[in-house]
């Protein structure tokens, strides 16, 4: 019999409580091009966040500052068509007349490191993911407006005035699908930490609630 004094015996009223085993996340970030998804990944690795990145694959052509293998995989058309041939990517979308997908082995490769797996993908891409993992955490990354976008987008000099325009009318359908997120988080213009911990706010809550169970890949 137990004594009125003793304390309460929390292992048995809360079954589970404390044989949680720590999970990582697989985290979606997303929003228009140009709202800055690159920049807000490196300053997460700036802050010190160790997570596990995955590499998108794409037939687009490399940009003078991009990095083979650290920015993207770049591959040729008929390399990406194989590929998806064989069923080697987790989604793949074409995005302004050029394919992007995530290799199936990448995100592997990520998710054995036992790190928060962290994905940079389109809108199109982003809906792909949660419909085969449904408890992935979706993040949109939104400008404060409009105008702000357009004025990174003309500082990129990465597109023609055609590219532009297509990118921002892409812009003005991708805003419409923020409610299919998880979050939402503003990246204002010269406050990037103020995104960077809001993210990792986002994270850090996502590891505590109750009702997660470990990811499947």
């Amino acid at each position: 019999m137990q004594s009125e004094n003793a304390p309460p015996n929390l292992v048995a009223s809360e079954p589970g409580l404390y044989d949680r085993v720590w999970s990582p996340l697989l985290v979606v970030i997303s929003g228009p091009s140009g709202v800055g998804k690159d920049t807000l990944l490196q300053r997460l690795k700036d802050h010190g966040y160790d997570f596990a990145f995955v590499v998108t694959m794409t037939t687009r052509l490399r940009r003078e500052a991009e990095v083979e293998g650290k920015d993207y995989y770049f591959v040729s058309m008929a390399q990406f068509t194989q590929m998806i041939e064989a069923g080697e990517f987790l989604e793949y979308s074409n995005v302004y007349g050029d394919y992007k997908g995530i290799p199936k082995a990448q995100v592997r490769r990520a998710w054995d490191s036992g790190k928060d797996v962290l994905m940079r993908i389109d809108v199109q891409g982003a809906a792909k993911v949660r419909a085969i993992v449904p408890d992935a955490v979706t993040i949109f990354l939104a400008p404060e407006s409009e105008e702000e976008l357009v004025r990174r987008l003309i500082e990129r000099h990465t597109e023609t005035p055609q590219a532009l325009q297509r990118r921002l009318q892409t812009a003005q359908q991708e805003m419409t699908c923020l409610c299919e997120f998880d979050y939402v988080v503003v990246n204002p213009a010269n406050q990037i930490d103020k995104a960077v911990d809001q993210i990792i706010s986002i994270m850090s809550a996502e590891h505590c609630r109750v009702n997660r169970y470990p990811t499947c890949i």
